[in-house]
């Protein structure tokens, strides 16, 4: 069982920048890790989970329209750790944020997420 811990999330105006992190733990070998693409998704009430920002395993990236040019996901390997900076964020960026691996649905594990509110 993969256990994901987001962090890194808060309170920022428009424009500010913030940086979250995802520490996937539980992993019996650390290849797992490697070998899997991972991504991050976020929500807001009453809507479904979005996925913003994907990751390969050999580092190529993805993003949604409403988030490209102003985000980057990354990771560390060796860490398993997979990060997302978020940069010029805008009050419609207010949502919790969720990392997992792309195409992951509600029946699969899921961390308890990080809170992002950016105010205008």
């Amino acid at each position: 069982q993969v256990r994901l811990v987001e962090s890194g999330g808060g309170l920022v105006q428009a424009g500010g920048s913030l940086r979250l992190s995802c520490a996937a733990s539980g992993i019996i070998f650390s290849s797992l890790f490697r070998i899997n693409a991972w991504g991050w998704y976020r929500q807001v009430p009453g809507k479904q989970r979005e996925l913003v920002a994907t990751i390969t395993n050999s580092g190529g990236t993805d993003y949604a329209d409403s988030v490209k040019g102003r985000f980057t996901i990354s990771r560390d390997n060796a860490k398993n750790t997979v990060y997302l900076q978020m940069n010029s964020l805008k009050p419609e960026d207010t949502a919790v944020y969720y990392c997992n691996k792309p195409g992951a649905t509600p029946d699969n594990d899921w961390g308890q997420g990080t809170q992002v509110t950016v105010s205008s």
